[in-house]
Parts: C-alpha cells; sequence; structure tokens
C-alpha cells in the first residue's frame, strides 16, 4: 500500500525544489523572478485579462495578484488600461517590453524543465502524470466548491 504522506512529502518538495530552481535560472538569464513570468506569461497567451480573472487562474487572492501585477507594471512590462466592458475593472496588457521579455524567459523556463522533467520521465509517463494531477486538481476543487443546498 502506497503511503500518501511520502507521496504528499515527495510532491510538495519536488514543487518547491523545480520553483526555485526555474526562479534561479529565470533571474540568473532574464532578471525576471518566477512570479511575475508566471503573471506575464498568462497575459501573452491572453493578449489581456482582469486581475480577477488572473488571481482566479492562479487560486491567489486579488489583493496579491495587484500587487504583483503593480510591480510588473512599475517595471514597464504590462499596463493597465479601461475595460470598455465593465468600468468598475480595468484591463491588463503587456507592453512591448513585456512581450519580448516574456518570450525570452519563456526560451529558458522551456529550457529548464526539459532538463528537469523532460529529458528525466519517459514521454509515456508524463502523459500519466499529467493526468494524474488534473484528476487531482479537479478533485481538490470539487471538495473545495461549497455545494449547495437542497
Amino acid at each position: 500500500m502506497v503511503d500518501l504522506k511520502l507521496v504528499y512529502q515527495d510532491l510538495v518538495r519536488f514543487e518547491i525544489e523545480l520553483w526555485n530552481a526555474v526562479d534561479a535560472r529565470l533571474r540568473a538569464e532574464c532578471d525576471l523572478q518566477l512570479t511575475w513570468f508566471e503573471v506575464m506569461r498568462l497575459l501573452a497567451l491572453r493578449s489581456q485579462c482582469r486581475v480577477q480573472d488572473m488571481a482566479d487562474e492562479f487560486g491567489i487572492t486579488v489583493g496579491g495578484t495587484s500587487k504583483v501585477v503593480d510591480r510588473i507594471e512599475a517595471g514597464g512590462y504590462c499596463r493597465r488600461r479601461a475595460n470598455p466592458n465593465d468600468r468598475r475593472s480595468s484591463l491588463v496588457e503587456l507592453t512591448p517590453a513585456g512581450r519580448r521579455l516574456v518570450a525570452r524567459a519563456t526560451e529558458v523556463f522551456e529550457a529548464e524543465l526539459e532538463t528537469r522533467i523532460g529529458s528525466v520521465v519517459p514521454e509515456r509517463d508524463l502523459e500519466s502524470f499529467a493526468a494524474t494531477l488534473s484528476a487531482l486538481r479537479a478533485a481538490g476543487r470539487a471538495v473545495n466548491t461549497p455545494q449547495e443546498s437542497a
């Protein structure tokens, strides 16, 4: 029988080690911290979105997300503009400098993932692992979602 405590421990430790390694490489090669990269990568994929959308995507607070966006904006890598569909919110988008930085950082990010995951685990096993992680995350969200009363 698998000891779930050990699975938990390995999963959490690996996530921390992976985060630290990717963060260190992004800082060294791009002068960019991983927290900023994650937000900027989302903006590159969606072109523009609200802070609320980013917070929902990352599963963190709107306040925390807004602070990260403020710092990225102060660095000149993103900007906020009025949301034409909702005056109460703004849309965040990358600046040209932000697009260039995230493009360069994406290459570094992907190379580090290949080094630490892709070159270690066979593709077939990664496909199974990715499906397992998706199932675990979905189950976790279901547990955390308040049940509607009948």
